[in-house]
């Protein structure tokens, strides 16, 4: 008697590797699928990432970043037979489930992590107005404070006034250099 037999079909499970060897299960797992003809039971392997913001000396750079590292999904049918193949691939602990049953992911979860990892240009949620006061964070003006003067939400930029030389004088930051105080 089958130890895996499924009635649910199709579907999205999760996989836990060593953390750090997600590409390296995708690439393998993609090799064996082949190799062992199981296109018609395994058919998609994801690695969850998003785009974030970093500033590093003074320049903002975007990378991809995992939403869970240490994870990857597979879409797949499961049978003894697929289920063996993931579960044997190199660097794979075992599906995330109860016992040695995997758990499917919902389809609301997968749509939402879906469109999470599709908005290419992160977004600025900022709750920052004019007027208020902020302490420089990063950068050449390191330690600073100032008053807010412009908000730009689009391009994730801000305008703070800072005194200098007993002037008031604009700065134009980068949301991820400023903080409330």
């Amino acid at each position: 008697m089958p130890k895996q037999t499924s009635q649910q079909g199709r579907r999205w499970y999760v996989l836990h590797t060593y953390s750090g060897y997600e590409e390296n299960v995708s690439r393998n797992l993609k090799q064996r699928i082949e190799s062992m003809d199981m296109e018609d039971k395994i058919f998609d392997i994801l690695i969850p990432t998003e785009t974030k913001i970093k500033i590093k000396s003074g320049k903002r750079k975007m990378t991809r970043e995992k939403i869970f590292p240490g994870y990857v999904l597979v879409n797949m049918i499961v049978t003894d037979a697929s289920w063996y193949v993931v579960r044997n691939t190199p660097n794979v602990t075992g599906f995330v489930g109860s016992g040695t049953t995997p758990t499917p992911v919902s389809e609301d979860e997968i749509q939402s992590l879906l469109s999470r990892m599709g908005t290419e240009e992160p977004e600025y949620k900022v709750d920052m107005e004019v007027g208020e006061s902020v302490k420089i964070t990063d950068g050449p003006f390191k330690d600073y404070e100032g008053k807010i003067s412009e908000v730009d939400e689009a391009r994730g930029k801000a305008k703070v006034l800072v005194s200098m030389f007993g002037r008031e004088t604009p700065i134009e930051l980068d949301f991820l250099q400023i903080k409330k105080i």
